[in-house]
């Protein structure tokens, strides 16, 4: 089984609540990445701050309010060692485009759909794309 560990990115960039909204909007343009995790103090998940959820200061003019302000906080996840197969089907049934990995409660990764776009790619390079389908197919309850 494909698990979500193995193309996770484990050198995931986190804010937390109290971080000031401009610094998590220099984070996003500098790091060229379209989310970011915010995180507890004991590295648990509190929610995710997107580039979507700062559109509106815009018109708001809260540089200075802090990321809990404008995060989303009912976020969906997937644990490291979660079917990859899983994680591609949520992607395409949800409109997000990252889901934070935890491990034992905690932040330990994220993954985004160019990530697993990428990961079919080098599957195709290596000529393993039928047999990677294979070993990650779930047999069907009954079967």
């Amino acid at each position: 089984m494909f698990k979500v560990k193995s193309i996770m990115k484990s050198n995931v960039i986190t804010v937390t609540r109290k971080t000031p909204v401009h610094d998590a909007i220099e984070i996003l343009v500098k790091k060229n990445i379209t989310g970011l995790p915010v995180v507890n103090d004991d590295m648990t998940l509190a929610g995710i701050i997107t580039e979507k959820d700062v559109l509106s200061i815009l018109y708001t003019d809260k540089l200075d309010a802090p990321v809990e302000d404008f995060m989303t906080e009912h976020v969906i996840t997937f644990d490291e060692d979660d079917n990859m197969i899983d994680l591609a089907e949520c992607f395409e049934k949800k409109d997000f485009r990252r889901v934070p990995v935890l491990a034992d409660g905690k932040v330990v990764g994220i993954v985004s759909r160019k990530d697993i776009i990428e990961y079919i790619l080098e599957i195709r390079k290596v000529g393993g794309l039928e047999l990677a389908m294979r070993s990650a197919i779930r047999p069907k309850a009954g079967s």
